[in-house]
């Protein structure tokens, strides 16, 4: 399993990004077996969360093993703390950038399928909504998205203030990337609008997985999201599982949200001499 750790020139960013991958180009064949012609690869884009960076989902979960197992190409960009939201006087057009310029950056350098069906989006928390705002947005890139323990900043936005402890729940830092937030419900920045203009539209709609913990705060709009994307016509698979917002639980999860994808995968050794 290739392992790449690369610096981005961004066009929607204006800047350099780090961008972490994993390939699995290098999988031996079992002994034996014949090695398969080389194909185009099936492709995750996975987002972490707030206060993240692109190495959380290596260290907090199994995802190289597993993408391995899958024969699956995962891309892992840094994201900052903005909701993968683009923020236009700042030129951090990062909805641009994970919805369409890192799909085009990375099928250009990388054997990736360049099907909608082969291209899924995925993240946790922050980037759980970055995930399903994106992935609906730009729903012509993806064929299925996941948010795991999705933080749906819009709901009750417009009530926030500053007297809070935590930066990141203050009204000041939405304004920073939301804008004016009596302006986000039913703009392109709203989850539920986004769902409802694609309903109405003749376009394919991603399938969607939604999963949450049932000791984490978020469960409740969990709840709701599941049933207002039902309600709009989307295919949804949704899972409660004991589990806070915690790597546990998103470790255990990103493993199902990979047997939910249309992977196979092949056996191969990797490294430790392990078949898998």
């Amino acid at each position: 399993m290739a392992l790449l750790q690369m610096n981005l020139m961004s066009e929607s960013l204006m800047r350099t990004v780090n961008v972490n991958v994993i390939l699995p180009a290098d999988k031996l064949p079992l002994p034996g077996a014949l090695r398969k012609d080389a194909r185009p690869y099936k492709t995750l884009y996975l987002l972490h969360g707030i206060l993240g960076s692109q190495i959380d989902w290596l260290s907090g979960t199994n995802i190289q093993r597993w993408a391995e197992e899958k024969d699956l190409a995962v891309v892992m960009p840094a994201g900052e703390n903005g909701f993968y939201l683009d923020r236009e006087a700042a030129h951090a057009l990062y909805g641009e950038f994970i919805g369409k310029e890192l799909v085009e950056l990375t099928r250009a350098m990388f054997p990736l399928s360049h099907r909608r069906e082969d291209t899924f989006l995925a993240g946790l928390s922050m980037g759980g909504y970055g995930a399903l705002r994106n992935g609906l947005k730009y729903h012509e890139n993806f064929g299925y998205i996941a948010g795991l323990s999705s933080a749906n900043i819009v709901e009750g936005i417009e009530d926030r203030t500053d007297d809070v402890q935590a930066f990141f729940a203050s009204r000041s830092f939405a304004e920073s990337f939301l804008g004016d937030l009596s302006k986000v419900k039913n703009s392109d920045k709203d989850i539920k609008w986004l769902a409802e203009q694609l309903s109405s539209a003749e376009a394919e709609r991603p399938k969607v997985y939604l999963a949450c913990g049932t000791q984490d705060d978020l469960l409740n709009r969990n709840r709701d999201l599941r049933d207002a994307l039902r309600g709009y016509g989307f295919a949804v698979t949704y899972q409660e599982a004991p589990g806070g917002h915690d790597w546990d639980f998103w470790n255990s999860q990103i493993k199902q949200v990979l047997e939910w994808l249309p992977l196979s995968g092949d056996a191969g050794i990797s490294s430790g001499n392990i078949g898998t």
